[in-house]
């Protein structure tokens, strides 16, 4: 029987009990009338084998969630949604630059990013979902430790993969021995799409720009999580901003983030506009922390892309979009800190871990957090970066992505990528988007340079 996962009352609630405690929320009565009923104590595991629940714990799950968005929270004022209150809290906000930042970006530059972005998502591919320890173990085994290259199957035991099983989505494509071309993923999906948007709309895109170019462009069955709530709310009449918040408990995890490259990589030297656009964007699915994200990646983004500043500059540029007292500031701050003063990335990744442990291992917190520790503690360093971000687990592909975008900013150009990294992915790019199938990354630095110089 098909189910469709992500988006059943009954798989949403826990997420979102999880999700209202982080926001301070108190859920302790809703969550007992739910378990009261015989509903599960953790959130359904997504997938096609999830046993169904009976109709009434549905509609009950239905009547739950609805009452967890009435209940207030305590994070409401240090952690808007709103641009104007986000720009009111952050006393760092950028301002706009001087002329030149655009003449700084070329086309080499971009496809540098591209590359690197698809290397780092691609590396962390096999290795998604899979606990810390796995991830370790399966790299000793290969002798592919401290992590410097693909993950691959050769010469680890049978006993170990079956205990840590590769994705099986995806290692018949991201394993060393396998690559062919850069796979379908949906975090290169969605630069992809952002490119389409910014194509038909311009850079003044609205949130409704962007709802209306999902359903003419994007699969449904390609989104995920807060994506795919997103998505069931436009079919169901909700219109943006509402679609991010209603009957959506992964409004804060990372889906925003993996979308923001491309706001960044056409605002070069102007991190506020770049964070500014990665907002309408975000908006359509995430609210505070989730959007946050976006923003600060995006903004990170546009600092590295003229290539005028190191990656630690970058990343304050980053925190700059970002109001200081959110979760996601402080997460970023002490994972910076964490870098800068420890020798050891592995005591980086165990602490990391330890002050993260409440968050589900997609939510945009954690991963951000480790994004940038894995770019601080490089020092920028594009192999360092990727091997680093991946290498400290959550969500290995979208970190590895992220990272791989702004250490290859910073590189300036194709070449100065290692080769071990680019020729495996044979300049091909699979994807779901309509004519964008099989383009080159060469193709996509000429779009994206297109469009950085649109006015």
């Amino acid at each position: 029987m098909l189910r469709l996962t992500w988006v059943q009352p009954e798989d949403l609630l826990g997420h979102e009990l999880r999700q209202a405690e982080q926001e301070g929320r108190v859920t302790s009565a809703v969550a007992a009338r739910w378990h009261r009923a015989g509903g599960p104590e953790a959130p359904l595991r997504t997938g096609a084998s999830a046993r169904p629940v009976s109709a009434y714990l549905r509609l009950l799950a239905e009547d739950l969630l609805d009452e967890l968005a009435d209940l207030p929270g305590t994070s409401a004022e240090a952690e808007p949604t709103d641009l104007a209150k986000i720009k009111a809290l952050c006393p760092a906000w950028p301002s706009t630059p001087a002329a030149g930042g655009h003449e700084a970006l070329g086309e080499a530059r971009l496809e540098a990013a591209w590359l690197g972005r698809a290397a780092g998502c691609l590396l962390g591919k096999p290795v998604e979902k899979l606990p810390l320890d796995g991830i370790r173990r399966l790299a000793r085994a290969a002798g592919n430790w401290p992590l410097n290259s693909w993950f691959t199957a050769r010469g680890v035991p049978a006993e170990l993969v079956a205990a840590y099983p590769w994705n099986r989505r995806s290692a018949g494509t991201s394993l060393a021995e396998n690559i062919d071309g850069m796979p379908e993923d949906d975090d290169l999906n969605y630069p992809v799409l952002n490119l389409l948007l910014l194509g038909r709309h311009g850079k003044s895109f609205t949130t409704a720009d962007v709802a209306g170019l999902w359903l003419d462009e994007l699969p449904a069955g390609r989104t995920f999580t807060a994506e795919r709530i997103a998505y069931r709310n436009l079919l169901s009449g909700i219109e943006p901003p509402r679609t991010a918040g209603h009957r959506n408990p992964f409004r804060e995890w990372i889906g925003a983030l993996i979308r923001a490259d491309v706001h960044g990589w056409t605002n070069p030297g102007d991190p506020a506009a770049a964070a500014e656009q990665a907002h309408r964007d975000a908006t359509l699915t995430h609210t505070a922390n989730g959007v946050y994200a976006a923003m600060f990646t995006a903004a990170t983004i546009a600092a590295a892309a003229t290539g005028a500043h190191d990656v630690h500059h970058c990343l304050r540029a980053g925190l700059g979009v970002v109001p200081p007292g959110s979760r996601l500031a402080r997460a970023v701050r002490h994972a910076v800190r964490l870098a800068r003063d420890t020798k050891d990335f592995e005591a980086v990744v165990d602490e990391l871990h330890e002050a993260h442990r409440t968050y589900h291992w997609v939510h945009a917190v954690p991963n951000t957090a480790l994004i940038a520790a894995a770019l601080t503690h490089a020092d920028g360093d594009f192999t360092g970066s990727v091997c680093r971000a991946v290498s400290g687990g959550w969500d290995t592909d979208s970190n590895g992505a992220t990272a791989g975008s702004v250490a290859g900013l910073l590189t300036g150009r194709p070449t100065a990528l290692p080769d071990r990294w680019t020729a495996p992915l044979k300049n091909r790019l699979t994807t779901s988007v309509g004519d964008f199938n099989g383009i080159g990354f060469d193709t996509l630095a000429h779009l994206t340079h297109r469009e950085a110089h649109r006015t």
